[in-house]
């Protein structure tokens, strides 16, 4: 059963999660700061987090930066903000997705099976024990794990999963709109700001110059492919 942290200080709101969550059978734990989100990540280990950004104690995107100093659970803001500033800076922060108030239940809904089923499948169609190697990292599918320069890289669980559809079909252009569908669901296909921010993560990771990739590179309005 998947385990969610609902993280919002509007008791109402709160309350209308848990109930709606809970009818679908969820576990639902709650906090209504960010100090005591932090301690439930650790304490209830939760599959997803939903996150508020105007919490009383820290601001949401602080949460998610320090969540991301030890943890990989994926996060969906659940936010009034509606500027793609501020949907950009949740999501360089390390957040899985945005959402924004007033929303339906039904598109929430929709979002946290998203998110949920890439953190449980992702991998899923890698082959057994293959693993990518360059000159700059070295990347274990099966393992999970990615290393550079002998040091092991942590990724979120959403540049994971772009990273295997790239792998995937490396050496082969896949279009933004594929990706974001892939990655991000079947509702998404217009949103490449989140393939810009996530794109950026990578090859900060991975790459030697980042303004200069090797192996992740951008077709201008296209979409991007991996290269060895």
């Amino acid at each position: 059963m998947t385990r969610v942290l609902v993280v919002d200080d509007e008791p109402q709101l709160a309350r209308l999660l848990v109930i709606n969550l809970k009818a679908r059978k969820y576990d639902v734990d709650c906090a209504q700061d960010g100090g005591t989100a932090l301690d439930a990540v650790a304490g209830c280990r939760p599959d997803v987090v939903l996150l508020d950004l105007g919490l009383p104690d820290m601001d949401g995107i602080e949460v998610i930066r320090r969540l991301r100093v030890w943890s990989q659970v994926p996060v969906v803001v659940v936010s009034a903000r509606h500027g793609s500033k501020e949907k950009i800076e949740a999501l360089d922060a390390g957040a899985d997705d945005y959402i924004t108030k007033p929303f339906s239940m039904d598109e929430l809904l929709a979002r946290l099976k998203a998110v949920a089923r890439r953190t449980l499948t992702q991998g899923s169609d890698a082959k057994d024990g293959e693993v990518i190697e360059t000159e700059e990292f070295t990347v274990d599918l099966l393992a999970k794990k990615a290393r550079r320069r002998g040091r092991s890289i942590r990724l979120t669980p959403t540049e994971w999963h772009l990273l295997e559809v790239l792998i995937r079909n490396r050496g082969r252009l896949v279009s933004q709109r594929s990706l974001l569908q892939e990655v991000w669901g079947s509702s998404y296909g217009t949103q490449t700001n989140y393939l810009r921010v996530y794109m950026a993560h990578l090859r900060r990771k991975l790459e030697a110059d980042p303004s200069r990739p090797r192996h992740l590179i951008t077709a201008p309005g296209m979409g991007y492919r991996f290269e060895v």
